[in-house]
């Protein structure tokens, strides 16, 4: 088995666009993965699992150099120092309240079992409870990350390619069209909903007009996401911002 020999992880949350990042990282043939593997990174024998549990459903490409997977909730953990000598490149992101929030209710109350994440106060706690991971990942591993803005991908998206490509030694540029793959669309391991499967990057966000988020627990969540996120800037090795 050719198992990449690096690693790229996406700290992120759900709903700011982390499966169509992967679906374009996962696309070049440098890097393999593109889908949320919930595995947790915290020694060596992680990142064996990690490449066995790939395996299982789709080959390795000849020659590519990075396995990837996004981490989007606190369950899974995430150690990059004790991951060895393995070449590790970190990518952190998030995605602004008002349409994070709409869009993770919005799914989730299509689901036939009652979910928490389907109520707005249930969303805003997963929300504000990881960008605070998020922060105290920041603050603890100064330098060891990249920070971009996830919006970023659907309002500057050759800007962005270019960054990543750049920050990750990419041999050729990212492609603005990606593959569809054995999990693309499939719940559990990303986003299943139809705008997956397009193959390119969708422009116009979904804008979600019949749902309303409360006033008040807005106003506290905007307050976190301003504060996390010039932190995330603050403390990364190069960040990528909308302004």
């Amino acid at each position: 088995m050719n198992v990449p020999v690096a690693r790229i992880f996406l700290l992120s949350h759900m709903r700011a666009y982390t499966s169509l990042i992967g679906h374009l990282l996962g696309s070049h043939p440098e890097i393999d993965g593109y889908y949320e593997m919930h595995l947790g990174y915290t020694g060596v024998d992680d990142l064996a699992r990690q490449a066995c549990a790939y395996a299982t459903h789709t080959a390795f490409k000849p020659g590519s150099r990075y396995l990837f997977d996004k981490l989007l909730h606190n369950t899974h953990a995430f150690a990059p120092e004790n991951l060895g000598v393995t070449d590790v490149s970190v990518l952190v992101s998030i995605r602004p309240p008002v349409p994070t929030l709409k869009s993770i209710v919005s799914l989730f109350a299509r689901k036939p079992a009652e979910v928490l994440y389907a109520e707005p106060a249930g969303a805003a706690a997963y929300y504000v409870e990881r960008l605070a991971a998020l922060a105290d990942f920041a603050c603890r591993h100064p330098g060891r990350y990249r920070y971009f803005d996830a919006p970023l991908i659907r309002t500057d998206t050759p800007r962005l390619l270019a960054t990543l490509g750049n920050w990750l030694g990419l041999a050729t540029p990212l492609a603005e069209t990606y593959q569809t793959f054995a999990k693309t669309g499939v719940a559990g391991a990303g986003d299943s909903s139809s705008a997956i499967t397009a193959g390119h990057v969708i422009r116009m966000p979904t804008a979600y007009p019949e749902l309303a988020l409360d006033p008040a627990i807005l106003a506290s969540v905007e307050r976190t996401y301003a504060e996390v996120r010039s932190t995330l800037v603050a403390h990364a090795a190069d960040a990528l911002t909308q302004g």
